[in-house]
């Protein structure tokens, strides 16, 4: 059973799950959230539509009817289950992972997710206690649906003046797929925009940066003002500046201030994960916002941002969450925000990379992943060395620690799944920067036989 994690259930398909599991998840799902319904929809991976028919049995079995949508990207899914009302839906896909990969997504009322913590957890404790899983007799009934025209619509609704852009679109032959040629127009230019669920031009990860490799090439030779490229399922988006250089995502936070408060009037809480930079506070605080930080991944994310009413909020990942999206994550949502903020941005004579030059104000060590089966210990003593012999300004110890200083700052948080410790630094110089992260490389290593 490892396939369930934090935030949603995923893993090689075949070996970490395979449809015996899709089954019993479709089957317990009903009774986990009180649901007689549940909506479905799926990505295009080759495994998906067999788990789909698996999961749609499980939860017919269990009495409840299912509306089906088909092919459809996760926000999509996000969509029809918080303005239909559904108590429960999934999402068949392994977002961003390798072709071999597939998984689930579990939302319950109004798109809320459903994590390993909120539901997960008994799932997969019944299906390690054999729980039986008879068919009850009144089976559930299978519908179609058709919700597209009006996700359509609602995407429509944040549509600007795009017509002083040349965009260039990735869309990793992934879910974006389904929407970007009708939202977008055949004005931009597309590569690997035809859905296949191989990935055969490249993962459909853009945090790995040789996936964007094709893309930068792209907005260079086309002198594109913005180039822009999606995840596997959609619900991630980043971007290329004009010329040619990949944006951090977490800065992309501070750059959607220009429309929530410039354009829309907006004041309230930002929302970022643990690892974003500081300059994305400092940039928006003179806006008005105000910003909290919280625990990494969307089940963690849209639950805060919810709690806290906040206006929008985003991920060192590429996930941006908005309250006009039942706060929830949407990578067309985001990407047709940000480019209208680069149209306007235009017109002022103002090319993206000299926002973001505006915005980032640190040296950024990305983050480093290390390799160490004391996590615990390891973290606690790259804290005590830091905090022995500077006074920090800001200490936060969820989700890791994350340590600020007056000229510098880091984040280490432990992996989920794997022996890893992901370290992120940032600091207002880079030979500052540097030092920091050969201490680290000497206490890691030195001391508890770390490796990069």
């Amino acid at each position: 059973m490892g396939a369930f994690h934090a935030y949603d259930i995923r893993g090689i398909y075949n070996v970490d799950f395979d449809k015996t599991t899709a089954y019993k998840v479709g089957y317990f799902l009903p009774e986990l959230l009180q649901a007689d319904k549940v909506l479905v929809g799926r990505d295009c991976r080759v495994s998906s539509e067999e788990i789909h028919d698996f999961l749609v049995k499980g939860i017919m079995d269990a009495g409840a009817d299912v509306y089906d949508i088909g092919l459809s990207t996760t926000p999509m899914v996000y969509f029809g289950t918080a303005t239909h009302g559904f108590k429960a839906s999934v999402q068949i896909t392994a977002s961003h992972n390798p072709r071999e990969y597939n998984g689930m997504k579990v939302s319950r009322e109004n798109a809320l997710p459903v994590g390993l913590a909120t539901g997960l957890g008994q799932i997969k404790q019944w299906i390690d206690e054999e729980r039986p899983t008879p068919i009850q007799s009144k089976r559930g009934e299978l519908y179609k649906m058709d919700i597209r025209e009006d996700y359509l619509t609602f995407l429509r609704g944040f549509m600007g003046d795009l017509s002083p852009l040349k965009i260039a679109f990735d869309l990793s032959n992934g879910m974006a797929t389904l929407f970007a040629h009708e939202l977008f127009g055949g004005s931009p230019a597309y590569i690997f925009d035809e859905m296949d669920g191989t990935f055969p031009n490249h993962e459909p990860n853009p945090l790995v940066h040789d996936n964007v490799v094709a893309l930068e090439e792209l907005v260079r030779r086309m002198g594109a003002d913005v180039g822009v490229i999606y995840d596997g399922d959609a619900d991630r988006v980043m971007f290329v500046d004009e010329l040619g250089h990949f944006i951090a995502p977490d800065l992309v936070i501070a750059l959607l201030g220009h429309y929530f408060v410039e354009e829309r009037g907006l004041k309230g809480i930002v929302l970022q994960d643990i690892r974003s930079s500081k300059a994305v506070g400092e940039y928006l605080a003179p806006m008005g916002m105000k910003i909290e930080t919280w625990k990494v991944g969307r089940a963690h994310a849209a639950l805060k941002l919810r709690e806290l009413d906040g206006v929008w909020g985003g991920e060192l990942a590429g996930h941006y969450y908005f309250r006009d999206f039942f706060y929830s994550d949407s990578g067309l949502l985001a990407s047709l925000l940000v480019l209208r903020v680069v149209a306007r941005m235009k017109q002022q004579g103002v090319t993206l990379s000299q926002l973001i030059g505006r915005i980032a104000r640190y040296e950024n060590s990305g983050e480093i992943n290390y390799r160490v089966e004391d996590k615990q210990g390891a973290m606690d003593a790259v804290r005590a060395y830091f905090t022995a012999s500077e006074t920090p300004t800001a200490s936060m110890d969820f989700d890791g620690y994350r340590v600020e200083f007056p000229e510098w700052w880091f984040n280490i948080r432990p992996s989920n799944t794997e022996p890893y410790l992901r370290f992120i630094c940032e600091a207002r110089s880079r030979a500052l920067l540097d030092e920091k992260i050969a201490k680290v490389d000497e206490i890691l290593k030195g001391r508890f036989g770390a490796t990069r």
